[in-house]
């Protein structure tokens, strides 16, 4: 149950929580830039099936979402997933808004902070041609050297767009 917190004027503030778990495949391999400060940033795709009942038939629905990776992490991506790579993305909600030849658009992504590969190990760019972690007990959420945390919130005066 979320608690309230009294705010200005006496209206009732609801606290909130920004956190994502998505684990799915990439739909492309991963787009590594570097912004003017040197920071690394990687744009990848993941395709998250759900599995929901149509006319008495369980079938699966992909959602596909963009996820922006910065630092190390980005640069992780960059060298060792391609597309069809099996991981696990922990982050955050961010919407994106501009205008474009006078129209207002927005976009809801997420910004990656941990990325785990899932998947048989193989040599650089070889994670999505394994199906699941050897061994079957191992818990997505170990501290493997495979977790990798995000290199922090990127500069504010460092926006990619």
């Amino acid at each position: 149950m979320a608690s309230a917190i009294e705010g200005k004027e006496g209206y009732r503030i609801m606290a909130s929580f920004n956190r994502v778990i998505l684990v799915g495949n990439l739909t492309r391999d991963p787009e590594l830039r570097y912004i003017p400060s040197g920071t690394a940033v990687s744009d990848i795709g993941l395709a998250v099936n759900d599995r929901i009942k149509r006319n008495d038939q369980w079938v699966e629905e992909p959602v596909f979402v963009d996820i922006t990776l910065w630092g190390r992490t980005a640069e992780i991506a960059n060298e060792y997933l391609s597309k069809g790579s099996p991981v696990l993305i922990e982050g955050r909600l961010k919407l994106d808004r501009w205008e474009k030849d006078g129209q207002k658009h927005s976009k809801l992504k997420v910004i990656g902070e941990r990325l785990q590969m899932l998947g048989a190990r193989e040599g650089g760019r070889a994670g999505g041609r394994g199906g699941s972690s050897s061994g079957g007990d191992s818990s997505p959420y170990d501290d493997s050297e495979q977790y990798m945390p995000a290199g922090g919130p990127p500069p504010s005066d460092d926006i990619p767009f």
